[in-house]
């Protein structure tokens, strides 16, 4: 199964971020159904790709990418309006093709294994949760599904504001200024190594070649 997505008012989102600093019960998510095209075709593949399921902060993996722009994807999402913060209660995880858990209780669920409490059998009792049971429990949830698909430790994140982007916006800079100092070295080395096979180059070589031999000839006469 695909990590960051799950549903709001039966519409489609993607988690952004599964809690709010200071704010645990409310959490940060697009309408991928919503989205202008740009933004979806983009978003997508970084989504199912190895790096974006890895992540365990789905916008951390966003904001390392670019819209086809330039612009970074996360900001842009921020600065259009596109980013919502929603009741993590009413938000609903899919973790496996048969079991579903409410995003709050995920979160609790996470935050008791980094603990080191006995978070498998409070999973494996989310059957029971407010009165439901057995089958009638649409959020029942083994604790292996859980294990397997959300296990990683959650990293600490900053509030979405100005300040947020400018950090995240001059680490990227940096970033991009040592990789353009490395493509620019690799692009002299590849002129260089172009002009050898240049047919100029080789004329040129050539008649270097011959200068001598033509020099002596004009002596000896």
């Amino acid at each position: 199964m695909i990590k960051h997505i799950g549903r709001h008012n039966n519409k489609k989102v993607i988690i952004l971020y599964r809690e709010v600093p200071e704010e645990a019960h409310m959490c940060l998510v697009t309408y991928s159904d919503a989205l202008p095209r740009k933004y979806h075709d983009t978003i997508m593949p970084i989504l199912e790709s190895q790096p974006g399921q890895a992540a365990d902060v789905f916008a951390e993996a966003l904001h390392r990418n670019l819209l086809h722009d330039g612009r970074n994807i996360l900001g842009s999402l921020h600065k259009e309006g596109f980013i919502k913060k929603v009741p993590t209660n009413q938000v609903i995880v899919t973790a496996t093709p048969t079991s579903q858990v409410r995003l709050d209780e995920l979160n609790n669920i996470l935050s008791e294994m980094r603990k080191g409490e006995e978070a498998i059998k409070k999973m494996a009792d989310l059957d029971s949760n407010r009165g439901m049971n057995g089958n009638n429990n649409p959020y029942k949830q083994k604790a292996q599904d859980i294990a397997e698909q959300f296990a990683e430790p959650q990293s600490s994140v900053g509030v979405l504001d100005d300040t947020y982007f400018a950090q995240q916006n001059l680490a990227q800079a940096a970033r991009m200024k040592t990789e353009a100092e490395g493509l620019l070295k690799e692009a002299a080395r590849l002129e260089a190594e172009a002009k050898k096979f240049l047919p100029e180059e080789k004329e040129a070589k050539v008649v270097k070649t011959r200068a001598p031999r033509n020099a002596k000839k004009a002596v000896q006469s």
